[in-house]
Formats: structure tokens, sequence, C-alpha cells
């Protein structure tokens, strides 16, 4: 972030007196709606914002009500992503987000061995201004081998209501997937989910851990496999594929909660080759219906099943018969 850099604009605002004793920072978070509160904490201890005429930098500092605010907004550039061309598939843009689907593959967040080849990358190539944005706009996340759509914000309000109302369970995820084992024609698994205590890269089911909740529903029952649909109510790492596998229906091709394993006998070759050889997890974000942040226009995306999970459901119907 650039301290230093001119303001875009300034927001002026009284302090309500029934926000009186708040630390500064809440306040600012209940008047200037548009923004998070991380974002106006950073501006605060930038030097950005003014108290009755008079630079405050501390968040800490408790409003008493009736004073005059001013904050300078300014544009918080990501340097730590490039833009590259990596072709995207846009199923819905306007001016505040856009939703995508993404492939198989391709890694969400630039991190540790992955630092370029990214969405964030690609992201930047497809829109120069999204760097303006706390990663590049992006509210949520996928696995890299987890394909399907996501929602991504192009300006600062709707990123901001976005993350709001992804944490009020607001957008509504919903999944399938492929799995080994006969599910029940339905059911929720409501398990909290925390890191793995002996493999730090997985997540696990554990008491005391993070409530999560997960609803199934049976699309279709093969010999030995199912296919299901599946919606989040909570948004943890690996979620659908840690509770699936702590029901025993792990996710086919998920080789770090046990959905590499030789299928029954009685499936035959053709589906026990298919199942062995399917290089992911056959997990899709099939889904996204939620209220537009801005317009409060009611959106639905749709995305049908890949090739690879096409081609895969196709062999079990094919071993049906």
């Amino acid at each position: 972030m650039e301290s230093q850099q001119n303001p875009l604009h300034l927001l002026h605002a009284s302090v309500p007196f029934s926000l009186v004793g708040e630390r500064l920072d809440r306040a600012l978070g209940q008047m200037f709606t548009d923004y998070s509160r991380a974002r106006l904490q950073r501006w605060v201890r930038a030097g950005r914002v003014q108290v009755d005429g008079t630079v405050c930098t501390s968040t800490r500092m408790r409003v008493d009500g009736g004073e005059q605010i001013q904050v300078g907004v300014v544009q918080e550039v990501d340097t730590e992503a490039s833009a590259e061309a990596i072709e995207l598939q846009v199923l819905y843009r306007d001016e505040h987000l856009l939703v995508l689907d993404k492939p198989a593959g391709l890694v969400v967040h630039p991190g540790a061995g992955n630092r370029d080849g990214t969405l964030v990358n690609a992201l930047l190539h497809l829109d120069s201004s999204l760097a303006a944005l706390p990663r590049a706009g992006l509210v949520h996340r996928l696995d890299k081998l987890t394909t399907g759509l996501m929602v991504v914000a192009c300006t600062v309000q709707a990123q901001t209501h976005l993350t709001r109302m992804i944490a009020a369970r607001e957008v509504h995820r919903h999944y399938e997937a492929l799995v080994h084992g006969i599910a029940s024609a339905n059911g929720t698994v409501d398990a909290a989910i925390g890191r793995h205590r002996l493999h730090r890269t997985r997540m696990a089911v554990r008491t005391g851990a993070r409530a999560a909740r997960t609803d199934y529903e049976r699309i279709t029952a093969f010999a030995a496999h199912s296919h299901l649909r599946l919606k989040l109510h909570s948004g943890r790492t690996h979620q659908i594929r840690v509770h699936l596998t702590h029901i025993g229906l792990p996710i086919i091709g998920d080789r770090d909660y046990g959905g590499v394993r030789p299928a029954p006998a009685r499936v035959g070759a053709e589906v026990a080759q298919a199942t062995m050889a399917f290089p992911r997890q056959a997990l899709h974000a099939c889904k996204l219906a939620f209220q537009h942040p801005i317009s409060d226009q009611s959106l639905v995306v749709l995305s049908p099943l890949p090739t690879d999970m096409a081609k895969l459901l196709s062999t079990f119907q094919k071993g049906a018969t």
C-alpha cells in the first residue's frame, strides 16, 4: 500500500450519538459500510482519517458523538502479483462483479511454490483495475483441483458486501461430487473441522474446532459409487472433502482424503480402471445463488459438469446397464 498517494476522494460524516463510547475503527465501520473495517483501520494508521480536523492514527480512540470525520479514500494496489494471459471462462459480468468457471489445476492465490500462473494473475490480465482491490477482488476460493463457479468483486463496495454476505451465509454454493460408496438418499453432516493434528496440510473432523455443516442429496446410486449434490452452510477449508470422508463416502480421486482406492470386483474392469485413473477429486461447484450486492437483483449462475467428471459419470451409467 502507498500511504503517501493522493486520495481519490474524501468521505465526510458526523459521528452519530448512538455510537458514543465506541472505538474509532468500529464507529467508522458502521458509518462507512461500503468499506471493510480492516481497510478503514489501515487508513487510520496511515494518517488518512481526521477527527474534527486533526489527524488520528489510533484505531482505539473512543468517540463522543458529534465529531466531524474526514476519510481520504485511496487506491490500494496489490503489488504482489503480475498480470498473465491465462484464459478464463466468465459466465456473468457487470461493473461490480463477475462470476467465472474455474478449471482444474488453476491455483487461486499466489503462494510459496505458486507465485505465477494463478487465478489472481489471470484476473489482473482480464481487468487491470482489479489490482486496486485486495486479492484482485476474490472473496472466496476453490481448491486447485476443484472446478466450478467463483464470484469475484470488481469494486471496493462489492467486495466489502460480498465478503459480509458469505460470512452471513447469504451466498448459496452448490456442488456435485462423484464418491466411493452408496449414499443414503439425503442427509446432513454437522461436524466441526480443524487442522489435522499430524498432517498439517490437511483438515479433519475434530472436537472443539470450527463448526461446519454440509447438506447432501443423492442424485444417482450405482453399484459401488454415488453421484451427489451438496450445499455448503459454512466455508471451512476442504469442508466437503473432509465431511464426505468422515461419513465413509470419500470423493473419487481425492488423494488427501482416501478417495483413491480399488473398486469392488462387481463394478467391472472399465469402472474400476476409470475410478483409479481419475486425476483429481471429482468435485465441481455447479451453482451460485445470491442477491447482487449493489442492485439487489437475484442472481443464479449454473455450470454443467466438466468433461472429465461427465465422462466418469457416463462410465458409471454404462456399467449399470
